[in-house]
Formats: structure tokens, C-alpha cells, sequence
């Protein structure tokens, strides 16, 4: 069984498939975030994938933790955990414009889908430390999968 991914192009609009269906007022299952906040939080996610931002390392715990963690999140295709901690680097806590998030994200996901493994970067994640293309792209369905279940789509 092949683990679902962001580089797989029915994958990728599946996933964009679902955000049209997101809402402003889309209700929260768990967490803080409101829906725009989430688009945000998503879209910079990617952003680390591909390179364009830089995330900063974090502690010598976190990332001792992350290596012990990493194995179970690309064993198998089950989702990520409610609640699961947010590197601070991925906070958004200001107030957003929900269809310029929505249309941002869309675009980066197409953005990312298209580049395909050269388009990733070989910059260390925050909490993973060093990940192949192949777990970036299963780590950013994974991820917005996530959130979108947060919200019910």
C-alpha cells in the first residue's frame, strides 16, 4: 500500500477538491484556529516544504523527540493526532482574509504537486530534522489532511 502524497496529481486535487468546500464560518472540531488562521498556518507549512521559508531548528529535545517520532507518522497511512503541538514558527494568530488564504494555499499546492521532488527543499525541518522529498510530499498531505478534518471537510 502506497502512503497518500502531495506529489500524486489526484491527490493533490482531492485535497483542493475539499478546501473549495471549506467556509469562513466554518465550525472548529478541536484546536484554536479559525479557518482563515488554519489557511495561513497550511500555506506557510508548504512554504517550508518548498523551500521558501526557512524554518528554525528547534531545541535539542524537540528534535531528539522528532527523530523518535518521525517513523511512526510515515509508517502507514493513518492521520495525524487532534491536537497535535504546533512549532511557533507555524503560529497564526492574526486575523486573516479568508479567500485570499484559500486562494494562496490552492495555489502553493499546485505549486508544490507540480514541482515534484526537485521543487522540495533539503533544508532540515523544524521538529523532523532532514526529510526526502517522498516525506515532505506525504508529510503535506498528512498535514493539510489534518486540518481540514479539523473543520469538517
Amino acid at each position: 500500500m502506497t502512503i497518500k502524497n502531495l506529489f500524486d496529481a489526484t491527490v493533490a486535487n482531492q485535497v483542493k477538491s475539499r478546501l473549495a468546500k471549506l467556509e469562513p464560518q466554518s465550525a472548529r472540531r478541536w484546536g484554536k484556529m479559525t479557518a482563515a488562521q488554519m489557511l495561513a498556518h497550511c500555506s506557510i507549512s508548504l512554504q517550508w516544504a518548498t523551500g521558501e521559508v526557512v524554518p528554525e531548528r528547534g531545541a535539542f529535545f524537540a528534535r531528539l523527540l522528532g527523530l523518535l517520532v518521525k517513523p511512526l507518522l510515515f509508517r502507514n497511512q493513518d492521520p495525524m493526532r487532534q491536537n497535535s503541538p504546533t512549532a511557533r514558527d507555524l503560529i497564526v494568530a492574526d486575523e486573516r482574509d479568508f479567500g485570499k488564504e484559500r486562494d494562496r494555499l490552492s495555489g502553493l499546492i499546485d505549486k508544490f504537486a507540480a514541482g515534484g521532488e526537485a521543487g522540495c527543499t533539503t533544508n532540515p525541518h523544524s521538529f523532523f530534522g532532514t526529510m526526502t522529498p517522498h516525506e515532505w510530499a506525504i508529510l503535506m498531505y498528512k498535514h493539510l489532511d489534518h486540518h481540514l478534518r479539523q473543520f469538517g471537510v
